[in-house]
């Protein structure tokens, strides 16, 4: 495309990971003309990105897999219950290859603005190429953690060392799926973050690592991941019974194969408390979150029963008594942020080359040309890696331009946190459908599977739009202020309020308040999936639909 050429297509998809891919392939298939961007060189998406040692899922591969549950590649066989990053990328790979796909994204590309034109009601891209194209629809799948967030510390740029985030590892250059091998032996290596990455990351830097210097902020509540390899009969059983599977997933609250222990905590004799609790340790993957007591998230003091087991379970583990405290959690909840699955996290800070400094006591101060200044010392070191997360599920919309009717950013329009209609619209900004965003019901979920269902369901409305002659629809004011009242108020009731997640938008103001707001709806997923229908059956109610000859 040359860069004063325009090209228009019914739909444009901004992002190729799993729910890009698979909207990109949905609209294809029904024949509307579309076209995917996306930044990097291939599909994949966090999996495209992310390729530190250690980067894995902490959802079964079988149950994420949509493509292979689906059919799309039912013949692809898993390796481990909790798949690595080369294996998932090698997965996404194959599935756009199955999919053919790749002829209708154009990758290399970013988004840089999208502008609604209020008198042909279209959208208008620019790219960073310097070219732009125009589409009636715009659906974006930009992914929760995708919008890199660097810390702002001073000094940072005059380090001599080698310094990166962990979501821009050096790729394979030969376009392999796993990560540029970096030479770390007997080297002075500092970590910044100990959320899921810096936890899955930490020990696999100090298996060669000269000395590993921790900076923790906040720790987190981790539990054993316990991963495993699937055996081919294991594989074989998966796979007949892959459609089960499916239609067990789409019925549990969060997409993962796991639902509430239909009890509560407070109910429980100690003793069979604490059986209960050993049970889910010592089970791989989410049980100890997911298929806890049921109250879990909405009464504190069960939520301090399990709690309290976890930090037991920390202490046991840590032999030094003073660094085990500095890793159990004073500030939220079990479970008010999402649990890191660790393997043998704990275990790294027994080992002699690794060193915990807690910036809460001992702040950052600067980056030095040699390593890291805190109030207390100056920490010479070679590499620095930057583990420090993602500006979470609005991150990656804010650093597009979006401008809706009458040139109204959409960054503005949640200035305070998201207001939206199902998650899926904004009120001033038509035809522009979010995807896997704020207040949507496959952001708070497991996405390979919540998400791909949103595209079916998408599917099928702009097949309605299509069929029926409609090329205007927007969320209505009363629907979303329901909606977004609804996700508020539901949110406010658990205790995930008392927990800084990255579902959680922190606003600090000038007259020294904060404003939290939600930035997930956390009804499950077959209640948002049952509204959703509802909406369908009604047709698609709370949305102001315009023909053609109208618009």
């Amino acid at each position: 495309m040359t860069k004063n050429e325009v090209s228009h297509y019914d739909a444009v998809v901004v992002g190729a990971g799993v729910t890009g891919m698979y909207m990109v392939y949905k609209l294809q298939e029904l024949g509307f003309s579309v076209r995917g961007f996306d930044t990097a060189s291939d599909v994949g998406g966090t999996w495209y990105w992310n390729r530190y040692p250690g980067c894995r899922l902490d959802t079964e591969s079988f149950a994420y897999a949509y493509f292979f549950l689906a059919g799309i590649t039912p013949e692809w066989t898993w390796s481990e219950r909790f798949a690595g990053q080369p294996e998932l990328l090698a997965y996404a790979r194959y599935a756009a290859d199955k999919m053919n796909i790749r002829k209708n994204i154009q990758f290399n590309t970013g988004v840089i603005s999208a502008t609604f034109d209020d008198q042909s009601n279209m959208w208008r891209l620019s790219l960073d190429g310097g070219s732009s194209v125009t589409c009636r629809f715009l659906l974006t799948a930009v992914g929760l953690l995708s919008a890199t967030r660097l810390p702002k510390i001073a000094g940072i740029e005059n380090f001599k060392g080698v310094a990166f985030h962990t979501s821009r590892w050096p790729r394979d250059p030969d376009g392999g799926n796993e990560g540029q091998p970096l030479d770390i032996a007997g080297k002075r290596v500092g970590i910044i973050g100990t959320g899921a990455t810096g936890v899955q990351l930490i020990p696999q830097l100090a298996k060669t690592a000269g000395e590993l210097y921790v900076f923790q902020r906040s720790p987190n509540w981790c539990t054993p991941l316990r991963n495993g390899p699937l055996s081919s009969e294991e594989m074989g059983k998966i796979r007949a019974d892959r459609n089960e599977l499916l239609e067990y997933l789409k019925t549990t609250p969060v997409g993962f194969p796991y639902k509430p222990y239909e009890r509560n905590g407070v109910d429980e004799t100690p003793e069979a408390r604490e059986a209960f609790l050993e049970k889910l340790y010592s089970t791989p993957g989410y049980g100890i979150w997911l298929a806890n007591y049921q109250d879990i998230i909405v009464n504190r003091q069960t939520n301090d029963f399990i709690a309290d087991f976890v930090a037991n379970k920390i202490r046991q583990r840590v032999k030094d008594p003073v660094v085990a405290e500095k890793l159990i959690p004073k500030d939220h909840p079990f479970g008010s942020k999402r649990i890191p699955m660790e393997t043998d996290y704990y275990e790294t800070y027994n080992q002699g080359n690794v060193h915990l400094v807690d910036i809460k006591e001992t702040p950052i101060e600067k980056m030095t040309p040699k390593g890291i200044q805190t109030t207390r010392e100056e920490i010479e070191l070679d590499i620095v890696i930057l583990a420090t997360g993602f500006d979470a599920i609005t991150g990656s919309l804010d650093r597009i331009d979006i401008r809706g009717k009458g040139g109204v950013k959409l960054a503005d329009t949640w200035e305070d946190g998201p207001i939206t209609y199902l998650g899926l619209q904004v009120k001033g900004f038509p035809n522009l459908f979010t995807l896997v965003g704020p207040h949507n019901g496959a952001t708070f979920c497991n996405v390979g599977v919540c998400g791909n269902l949103q595209v079916e369901w998408m599917a099928d409305m702009l097949t309605y739009l299509r069929d029926n002659g409609i090329s205007y629809v927007e969320a209505r004011e009363d629907a979303q202020k329901k909606w977004t009242d609804d996700v508020y108020a539901d949110f406010e009731q658990t205790l995930l309020t008392q927990g800084n997640a990255w579902w959680v938008k922190i606003k600090q103001h000038a007259d020294g308040t904060t404003t939290r707001r939600a930035l997930a709806y956390i009804g499950g997923g077959p209640r948002y999936r049952e509204i959703c229908d509802q909406v369908e059956k009604q047709g698609y109610a709370g949305f102001e639909l315009r023909r053609t000859t109208d618009a």
